[in-house]
């Protein structure tokens, strides 16, 4: 078994937008799931991404077959922001959220950033711990009620 990861081609396409669509349908179902999925809207093309300076993606695979992806913003105010990140749940506990990860605060640095953030939901234990390990820490929680 060979994991890896390499940045999004467009022969990715396909299978980032079936994980895309796995990854909404989980944050549907998680507390604060559907706010964030009306502020994050799906990505419409991927290939398209390759075009795009201030965005960046990265996928995993496991003997070539895409498992996992993980889409970086560069914003002008030298953040990067991981817009999305998830792995097949088969998939996980083989280190590859985290080195796709490693692979993104690797590439801010060397676009000229100097911070690097997430978002992970209420209760979603894996993505803090992620994050957690690769040094990002909570430095602002926001509560929410609908009226």
């Amino acid at each position: 078994m060979h994991e890896a990861v390499r940045r999004l081609t467009a022969a990715d396409e396909m299978a980032v937008a079936e994980l895309e669509a796995q990854a909404r349908d989980a944050l549907a179902t998680q507390r604060g799931g559907a706010v964030h999925l009306r502020e994050q809207p799906a990505v419409v093309d991927w290939a398209g991404m390759l075009q795009r300076p201030e965005r960046a993606v990265w996928v995993a695979t496991i003997d070539e077959l895409v498992v996992g992806y993980l889409e970086l913003a560069l914003r002008p105010d030298r953040t990067a922001e991981v817009l999305q990140a998830f792995v097949l749940p088969e998939a996980r506990e083989l280190g590859l959220g985290d080195g796709m990860l490693r692979a993104a605060a690797d590439a801010a640095r060397a676009a000229g950033c100097t911070a690097l953030e997430g978002t992970a939901l209420p209760g979603d234990r894996e993505t803090k711990n992620m994050y957690e390990r690769a040094g990002i820490t909570a430095r602002r929680i926001t509560l929410w009620k609908a009226l």
